[in-house]
């Protein structure tokens, strides 16, 4: 085992350790997008102190060569249920059929009152100090030749240091949602966060009046989708049982 492995490794563990000892409480409008009141602004879109970690390790790329820039932080429930909402429609005008529909469309983008950005824990970064050309979070700009390439190395060596995991990862044994290279969750908040959502009565909450193709959201689909999409993430952000 490297160091790099060791170090994530113990992180991992003293996270776990704190949380079985120190039970945090959040209310379901938090952790369903609904409130976001703790913010530490709106234009950050992050909790106090996944703010506090961020600019610390924002302030270690930047030694590094690099300007952390957030793309996306805060995502409100309503903001998310018009994701879905105008992907479901694009799609269905494309001759999509609703099981076809849905199973495009969470390739990337979550079920409105599902997704980690609801939390104020979660961001996808790119490396700011380069223009912007067409869509940023692909891919293949962060391998290769990429734009950046660069950037991906440095979180891979050294975002855990500062809390931040990759929930979304290239192995081939996780299930759910597409591989995000640019997306990171503050471990020791998403973590508590993740284990008091899951106790959440989703049947009754994921489903509102206005979200299109609902009627093909059933709880056998919602089980499915917290098994392999939900819970479809890194080892390293799962809480402990």
């Amino acid at each position: 085992m490297n160091f790099k492995s060791l170090s994530l490794l113990v992180l991992i563990i003293n996270l776990k350790l704190l949380f079985a000892q120190n039970e945090l409480n959040f209310s379901q409008d938090l952790l369903m997008g609904k409130e976001d009141s703790k913010l530490f602004s709106n234009s950050i879109g992050l909790l106090s102190e996944t703010a506090a970690a961020f600019e610390k390790m924002k302030i270690a790329a930047q030694k590094a060569g690099f300007k952390i820039e957030i793309v996306s932080a805060y995502r409100s429930f309503n903001r998310q249920k018009d994701i879905w909402n105008r992907k479901y429609r694009s799609n269905e005008i494309n001759g999509f059929s609703p099981d076809e529909n849905i199973k495009k469309i969470i390739e990337y983008s979550t079920l409105p009152g599902t997704s980690r950005h609801h939390w104020g824990t979660d961001v996808d970064i790119i490396d700011g100090s380069i223009p912007r050309q067409g869509d940023v979070l692909i891919t293949e700009k962060f391998h290769g030749d990429g734009p950046y390439a660069a950037l991906r190395v440095w979180m891979e060596e050294n975002a855990s240091q500062f809390g931040f995991l990759r929930p979304y990862s290239m192995d081939s044994e996780r299930k759910g949602f597409k591989y995000e290279p640019w997306h990171y969750s503050y471990a020791p908040l998403a973590i508590p966060m993740l284990k008091a959502y899951l106790n959440l009565d989703l049947n009754l909450l994921l489903v509102p009046e206005d979200l299109e193709g609902r009627e093909y959201i059933t709880p056998l689909f919602i089980k499915k989708y917290i098994d392999q999409n939900i819970l479809g993430i890194s080892s390293s952000l799962k809480p402990s049982n």
